[in-house]
């Protein structure tokens, strides 16, 4: 039996406090937050992105027929709103402090000091070995951040024009998505994207969910803002939807990688595998439309999900290329296979470690830093060649049902193959608190 100590990532000056202080009083929480004791009546600015062209697909930034957006999004509105919050103190360090380098070598890693990261971190509240698991009110969740670490809601347009309101009610009936800071960065105007926050949605993904993320980077226009993904098992820590986002003016050695040519879907949707890189990706490009793009890697998602096998996604130019990365880091560690001077480090390779944006805690490894290090770690991520095959074989599978209109067939063959898969893959029961329990 091991045991493997868990660290988490704080998301909001609350969520520590969570589980402290029992049921609230009548009145409201006195925090201010998101949940029906203090959400009734509040009001938080709004963007109206144009949304999706029917015919046409997404155009990048989007504006009026005769001009700019009222607000520039990225530079203006996130940014500004971003660098209030910092001024007001929310964050629990001042990330643009940390020192970063890129660590010489062919790739290009990029390695940042953060060693106040992983302080005063509380336990994972779920399994880390199952994908999908119920929402748990009573575990800390995205309703019960302060409405001050919201930045604004992000809502698609119903008449096509893109729009700013500095003060605009919060639709409780209509659950809106929100833009909120995560108090402990990565990077600068690292923020959270938490689609329809009021319906308490798990951690799993969408349709709807990731169309609206694709949407986000392409609001952006910056090549540089790019949208990350974590499902539980690959280093998610709230239970709640919820897409990472930040600005690094600088490529990841993700995006520098070649890729090779699969199959190209109905829709226009090119998909690649990626080369020479240590962790094993499908990468999805192009599209007749968003929406192409969309659903194809959400089927990807959803056939992950359903096969309870733990990915990450990064979602780079402006919306137009999606990575995703099934992996089996967590999995590993449960059963003892990664080497104990990796797990020194506490690194847990999430989606930006994957993308080779290395977060370190320790000064030590900082200075120690290397390409073949960085190179050790995140081949720990990757599935073998044979499983990354039997995957890609899964998901290609229910992306060519989907395509013909037949869930219910892509469910049925999902169901018949899982277990093919999970035949070459490790057994094991883990159960997560403070520290998890791995029955071998």
């Amino acid at each position: 039996m091991l045991r493997i100590k868990r660290v988490p990532t704080v998301v909001s000056n609350y969520q520590k406090e969570e589980g402290e202080e029992g049921a609230r009083r009548e009145g409201g929480c006195g925090r201010n937050c998101l949940n029906k004791c203090c959400i009734q009546g509040a009001k938080i600015p709004l963007y109206v992105f144009k949304g999706l062209n029917k015919t046409g697909g997404s155009k990048g930034v989007l504006g009026h027929e005769n001009g700019e957006p009222p607000v520039a999004f990225l530079e203006s509105l996130l940014l500004g709103e971003w660098e209030d919050r910092s001024e007001r103190g929310l964050f629990r360090y001042d990330v643009t402090a940390c020192e970063t380098k890129v660590i010489p070598g062919d790739y290009g890693f990029i390695a940042q000091l953060n060693e106040g990261r992983h302080l005063k971190k509380r336990p994972t509240e779920f399994r880390v070995d199952k994908v999908l698991q119920p929402f748990d009110g009573n575990k800390f969740n995205f309703t019960k951040v302060g409405q001050e670490e919201v930045l604004f809601q992000f809502e698609a347009s119903e008449d096509g024009e893109v729009q700013f309101f500095p003060s605009a009610p919060i639709d409780v009936e209509n659950s809106p998505s929100v833009v909120a800071i995560n108090v402990s960065p990565i990077e600068y105007g690292h923020v959270l994207l938490i689609p329809r926050v009021l319906e308490c949605l798990p951690q799993r993904i969408d349709r709807d969910s990731f169309l609206l993320a694709l949407h986000m980077a392409a609001e952006a226009g910056n090549p540089y803002f790019r949208l990350g993904y974590n499902s539980l098992g690959a280093f998610a820590t709230i239970n709640h939807l919820h897409f990472q986002a930040y600005y690094l003016a600088m490529p990841f050695p993700v995006e520098k990688a070649p890729t090779k040519k699969i199959t190209t879907t109905d829709g226009g949707v090119r998909i690649s595998e990626l080369l020479n890189y240590p962790v094993r990706s499908l990468v999805f490009e192009d599209g007749e439309t968003v929406q192409d793009l969309s659903n194809t890697v959400s089927d990807a998602c959803i056939c992950l999900q359903n096969s309870n096998i733990p990915y990450n996604v990064l979602i780079a130019d402006c919306g137009n290329r999606v990575f995703v990365f099934p992996q089996c880091y967590a999995e590993k560690q449960a059963l003892g296979e990664v080497s104990p001077e990796l797990l020194d480090t506490q690194v847990n390779p999430a989606v930006w470690e994957i993308s080779g944006h290395m977060v370190l805690k320790r000064k030590k490894d900082y200075e120690e830093a290397s390409e073949e290090n960085a190179w050790r770690l995140l081949a720990e991520v990757s599935l073998s060649e044979e499983r990354f095959r039997e995957v890609s074989a899964l998901i290609f599978e229910a992306i060519a049902c989907s395509e013909n209109g037949e869930a219910s067939n892509e469910q049925s063959s999902v169901n018949k193959n899982v277990h093919a898969i999970k035949k070459s893959s490790h057994s094991a029961i883990v159960t997560g608190t403070q520290e998890c329990l791995v029955l071998q």
